[in-house]
């Protein structure tokens, strides 16, 4: 099979060229993507995964640690040292060869779906090396985790800078002032369980289905999280967003499509939903997709917002690729306290057991039965023939 992953002992230039002992060679099948989100739909097992992704982030750590890649090769720094992010440290405990590209453009020199062979940091291909670089190993990724941790206000004072510049930008979050379409769903006095493609976010679906089956709030998806809902067993009622994350089926489950377009208009993600021939809505607004979903529910009326998914924390908001998470601040400013997390309606809600109004209904059946049949004499003597019968049958 292409993914197959199979091990070959390889000349011991190959290992020395890392200052390591003789190893063994790594062969399998290398795919190419420039966007970890996109490429991950086509990785198999046993897998290259050639990525350029500068601060490898969690959500996209845990995705191609899903997809059972055995190797992933970065033409961009997979940690920079700006801040802790914990994607490149995930990689390692999970078993994946973490390569940062040394020499050379990996999109340049490798082809999608070659097949490579992976000696510590050399790769081969066409029976000659074609790039090297360098193995991040667990200690080292902990040693540089510790560090950037340290410097971690240094992080903060940037990140708080750039916000600050966006701030003036998208003041429109804050005032009203976007216009939100008509939508076919009714957000009044719902419960709207809002799901991003974020960190955990399958594991908090599955944490919610007591709520969601008892509750059974709108699930409005963004973009990629429509597939997380899907999987769980769901069906989101609306999926907003750019839609470059959210799979064909995801698109054609039956929700209301919702494009988060640029303020001024321009709507790259519109271009697909075109071509599928999926009718849709266009949203232009300031922010995140993630904001506007949460703003859209508040403004149709939304009794709870409870978010899956969502930036809550210092480290998931700089491992966004802004210069400045000023809608997020704004949005849940605005909402105030209808916003809840999921983790915090899992741990809260005490879901009622199903089997409880059937044990209530057989108790009282009981009950009312054994009235019946003591005020009644026919029924009474009924029932003692009946249990002198079971007694004669049982010997007793």
């Amino acid at each position: 099979m292409a993914t197959a992953v199979s091990r070959r002992r390889i000349p011991d230039l190959l290992s020395r060229r890392n200052g390591a002992g003789p190893s063994e060679a790594i062969e399998c099948t290398a795919r190419l993507g420039r966007r970890t989100k996109h490429l991950v739909r086509r990785l198999a097992p046993g897998d290259v995964a050639v990525i350029d992704h500068v601060n490898i982030d969690r959500i996209a750590a845990e995705e191609l640690i899903a997809t059972g890649v055995g190797v992933v090769i970065n033409a961009s720094p997979s940690s920079d040292g700006r801040y802790p992010n914990a994607g490149p440290l995930l990689l390692a405990q999970a078993g994946i060869v973490l390569i940062d590209a040394e020499a050379g453009d990996p999109f340049e020199l490798l082809a999608d779906g070659e097949r490579v062979k992976i000696a510590g940091g050399v790769v081969l291909a066409r029976e000659r090396e074609v790039l090297h670089g360098h193995v991040l190993g667990v200690e080292e990724l902990e040693r540089r985790r510790d560090e950037q941790l340290q410097r971690v206000d240094e992080a903060l004072a940037e990140f708080a800078e750039n916000t600050v510049a966006h701030v003036r930008q998208e003041t429109d979050l804050l005032t009203g002032s976007v216009e939100f379409p008509p939508t076919r769903v009714n957000f009044r006095d719902r419960h709207v369980l809002i799901v991003v493609r974020g960190d955990r976010h399958r594991r908090d679906l599955k944490a919610l289905r007591a709520y969601v089956r008892d509750v059974r709030p709108l699930i409005v998806a963004v973009d990629g999280g429509a597939n997380g809902v899907l999987e769980a067993g769901m069906k989101p009622d609306v999926i907003l967003g750019d839609m470059d994350s959210a799979g064909d089926e995801s698109l054609r489950c039956g929700a209301e499509l919702i494009v988060h377009a640029y303020p001024d208009g321009r709507a790259p993600g519109r271009e697909r939903l075109l071509e599928m021939g999926l009718e849709h809505t266009l949203l232009p607004a300031a922010g995140t997709s993630e904001d506007v979903a949460m703003l859209l529910a508040y403004e149709k009326g939304a009794a709870l917002i409870v978010s899956v998914g969502a930036h809550f924390n210092l480290i998931e908001f700089l491992d966004r690729k802004r210069g400045g998470m000023s809608s997020t601040f704004l949005t849940r400013l605005r909402i105030g306290e209808k916003l809840v997390d999921a983790k915090g309606v899992s741990r809260l809600y005490n879901p009622s057991s199903p089997f409880g109004p059937l044990v209530l209904f057989l108790a009282a059946f009981t009950i009312l039965l054994a009235i019946v049949v003591i005020t009644s004499p026919a029924l009474n003597d009924l029932v003692q023939l009946i249990w002198l019968k079971i007694k004669i049958q049982l010997g007793l």
